[in-house]
């Protein structure tokens, strides 16, 4: 077999094996097959598109060619959520210990940020001496004893999948709805849970911008988990403007901690709800949504998920005292009121321009190697809709120092635009769907 020859085919719209796909996968991947064929290959797929059994397969060689998480030593079902990333997404944090607190394992694997804000990991390490990087015996033994635990993503997982993005990055073949699907479910389904609860996200700051193309990404991966043998669910929801009020680290752990309280914002408190009955019902707690919402709520008011919460973090060294103390968490040494200088109707935030306000205030990465300062971000107090009279304030930005404040309050009043109609705002929750089964809202 020669890869020389799956191009032509590739080239040409045949479609490729699955023996043929495991040669490319396994080849590439051990760096027999140079860069130049597979860019060749990635363009061909961009142009002649995938078959979905030729996507489900060349997901399943990518998620075989390192590490597959074996998972079987913890007891119940797994169930693990993944989101497609936006600006002041921090549901993890808080969805994890009320799902956990109902009785489902989450054994979740999570990566850091690069771009707007931080990942999971970085949020996680606002409270001080946390850690995910345990090893898999840790990892299995606490999900088992507290029933929650997040670690790192291991260099070992999904190998091929980390090769080809960068290729696809630098040859512009990103933007390709079967390769985006397997990039994404490679990694989950190498991770070892049992069922996989999708958040696609759509909207300004989205990956997919538009609702037709998050659709159908949902769908996409929804049929490969389903066709791996996992149960799959896709939530799509709105990212036109910032989930919740706070954007930066520290700011959307309180937030989450807010919000484990039952004080938390209400967009942000239904997506947890939403994502949360989704996973019970995977998980076989609940056999429907409204009553796993009404298991999830029963946890938020007793106080289990906050408690469950503090003795994840507690487990992984963190301070659990900051869970009931947030000011233990990184504190910005200057904080300034951002005031509106129009009135009217928030007709719209241009939601990425958000994260670039955390980015140049220190709290997003431009590179791998950048460090993040995890206090620095903004708390907004006026979303779409809301009615704004001049001199009132649109939000609170926390910064390191006076030249990144300036910076980012800048980038920051270009963000919002005004006007003298009421707005109706957007559903959250645009639907939710099961293999191949779609519910719009």
């Amino acid at each position: 077999m020669r890869m020389y020859d799956l191009i032509i085919k590739k080239r040409n719209g045949a479609a490729l094996c699955k023996e043929e796909i495991n040669f490319m996968i396994a080849e590439y991947t051990a760096g027999r097959i140079p860069d130049y064929q597979m860019s060749a290959m990635m363009m061909a797929i961009y142009f002649q598109g995938m078959t979905k059994e030729e996507t489900c397969d060349l997901t399943m060689a990518m998620a075989a060619s390192g590490e597959m998480l074996d998972l079987s030593g913890i007891e119940g079902v797994k169930v693990d959520k993944h989101s497609t990333g936006g600006v002041g997404d921090k549901t993890s944090i808080a969805l994890a210990p009320m799902v956990a607190a109902c009785g489902v394992k989450i054994a979740k694997m999570s990566g850091r940020g690069l771009g707007h804000t931080g990942g999971t990991i970085d949020k996680l390490e606002s409270f001080p001496g946390f850690s995910t990087g345990i090893s898999t015996k840790h990892f299995i033994e606490q999900v088992n004893r507290i029933g929650i635990s997040i670690m790192g993503q291991t260099a070992d997982l999904a190998p091929a999948d980390k090769k080809l993005y960068a290729l696809r990055d630098v040859t512009a073949t990103v933007d390709h709805m079967s390769l985006i699907a397997s990039s994404i479910m490679s990694k989950k389904l190498a991770s070892g849970a049992d069922a996989i609860v999708l958040d696609v996200k759509t909207g300004s700051g989205a990956f997919m911008k538009n609702k037709d193309d998050a659709f159908a990404l949902a769908k996409e991966m929804a049929v490969l988990g389903t066709r791996a043998g996992k149960k799959t669910t896709a939530v799509i929801s709105d990212m036109d403007q910032p989930l919740g009020n706070a954007v930066g680290n520290a700011l959307e752990v309180k937030e989450a901690i807010e919000t484990l309280q039952g004080k938390g914002p209400a967009d942000f408190m239904e997506l947890c709800m939403t994502l949360g009955a989704q996973m019970l019902v995977a998980g076989g707690r609940a056999e429907s949504a409204g009553q796993a919402q009404e298991m999830l709520g029963k946890v938020i008011e007793d106080g289990t998920a906050l408690s469950k919460l503090a003795r994840f973090i507690e487990a992984q060294g963190g301070d659990a005292a900051a869970v009931y103390d947030t000011s233990l968490l990184p504190q910005a040494p200057i904080v300034e009121e951002i005031f509106s200088e129009k009135e009217g109707y928030v007709e719209k935030i241009i939601c990425d321009e958000i994260g670039v306000c955390s980015l140049l205030l220190g709290g997003g990465r431009e590179t791998k190697e950048s460090q993040i300062d995890l206090s620095v971000g903004l708390i907004l107090h006026k979303k779409v809709g809301d009615y704004v009279k001049a001199g009132e304030s649109l939000a609170t930005i926390h910064a390191g120092s006076k030249e990144k404040l300036t910076a980012a309050k800048e980038r920051f009043v270009r963000a919002y635009t005004f006007g003298q109609n009421p707005v109706t705002r957007e559903k959250l929750i645009k639907g939710i769907l099961e293999g191949d089964k779609i519910s719009q809202s």
